[in-house]
């Protein structure tokens, strides 16, 4: 028993169950907040209806805005409705041709209605957009097979009644065109292969940041401030650059399907993201030293859901949505989802993970300054003397 209240009593193993209790409470706190907003906040994915049928179009538009529970975008030609699908700010786009009154009246032929989805999405945003496309689906046909065989039946002076019953056997009338731009291959795990990829990136980030600040505030005194901090950073591309190609290779490899181009692109927005992870994880670990491990690990828990990867940005608690805009893991994801399987935004996404590396490598070099106020004195010296 004494031998476990020696072990209890040491600093490290203090500090081990810290971080095993913390773990428990920030994963569940943030995780149970984050994603609860599925399936709650569907409500706030944007769908647009593009009606070019003056006639029954006009009513089935009107009808299935006020049915359906998302913000519902109607003013929209279909062009436009879908370069924002491809840029993922419209969740689905149903689109009613032109002629659609008179395939609807016209017998023996079935009404082509279409609907635009992008993969290249969240799979949670993806499967419940086929789920909506299915339901319009059912109720349409249902509407449209007991209106056109109870006009029919009604003229031949049949009762209402058994017009009404012999309408349910009339066959499906409408006929849903399934559009989807930017496939994704088969499989959960290509869809969230640029999380998988940029989580694995960010976790290495983490690690690597804490044990070269160690270093950096090690050689420092040996070095001078700066000629410290500038190889740090020149270390850090090095490595940025480099240890990306490990984990994507391995994806490449396994998956297939994709050429030279793709994979360098990819290559080098992971050697960014990883760069960028670095400098602005170190600047915790300059100013709270091994206590930054707490504050790292909770902005990057926070980041797996701010990060686009489960459910959009629309979707997002009010707090995830605010990390999204600076996240390195948000901006990643967006720009992996852009060059594997296609969609918008992709200068500005990769801008975005550009300005987020830029501004955390300047506020590092400020915090290494801040705390290193001898080895700065000594450089303002020098530079008198000189």
């Amino acid at each position: 028993m004494k031998n476990i209240l020696m072990f209890l009593k040491n600093k490290s193993v203090i500090g081990g169950i810290a971080m095993v209790l913390f773990y428990q409470v920030v994963m569940i706190l943030i995780f149970m907040t984050g994603y609860s907003a599925i399936p709650k906040n569907m409500t706030e994915m944007s769908v647009a209806i593009v009606n070019e049928d003056k006639q029954a179009g006009k009513e089935i538009a009107a009808g299935l805005a006020k049915q359906l529970p998302f913000k519902m975008v109607t003013d929209l030609p279909l062009d436009k409705a879908q370069e924002q699908l491809n840029d993922r700010e419209l969740a689905l786009v149903i689109h009613i041709p032109q002629d659609f009154t008179k395939q609807l009246s016209t017998s023996g032929t079935k009404a082509k209605m279409d609907f635009f989805m992008n993969q290249s999405n969240p799979a949670m945003v993806s499967s419940s957009m086929q789920s909506v496309v299915t339901q319009i689906t059912t109720n349409l046909n249902t509407q449209f097979a007991t209106q056109t065989a109870q006009g029919v039946f009604q003229s031949m002076k049949m009762p209402a009644e058994q017009a009404q019953k012999l309408a349910a056997e009339i066959p499906t009338k409408l006929d849903a065109n399934i559009v989807n731009t930017n496939p994704v291959p088969a499989g959960m795990h290509n869809q969230m292969a640029p999380f998988f990829l940029t989580m694995v990136s960010y976790t290495g980030a983490m690690i690597f940041s804490m044990m070269m600040v160690g270093a950096m505030n090690a050689l420092k005194r040996k070095m001078g401030l700066w000629q410290a901090f500038w190889s740090a950073q020149a270390t850090n591309a090095i490595v940025a650059l480099i240890a990306p190609l490990i984990g994507i290779s391995i994806y490449f490899l396994i998956q297939g399907g994709h050429g030279a181009e793709v994979f360098v692109k990819v290559w080098l927005v992971h050697a960014l993201e990883l760069f960028g992870a670095i400098e602005f994880m170190s600047i915790f670990s300059l100013l709270l030293k091994d206590k930054a491990i707490f504050v790292n690990l909770t902005l990057m828990l926070i980041q797996t859901i701010s990060s686009g990867a489960t459910m959009s940005r629309e979707m997002m608690p009010w707090l995830f949505k605010i990390v999204s805009y600076i996240s390195i893991m948000f901006y990643t994801v967006q720009t992996d989802f852009s060059i594997i399987f296609g969609g918008g935004k992709l200068t500005e996404h990769l801008l975005g993970l550009w300005i987020a590396a830029i501004a955390s490598m300047i506020i590092c070099m400020v915090s290494f300054y801040f705390v290193s106020p001898k080895e700065a004195a000594d450089d303002i010296e020098k530079t008198v003397a000189a």
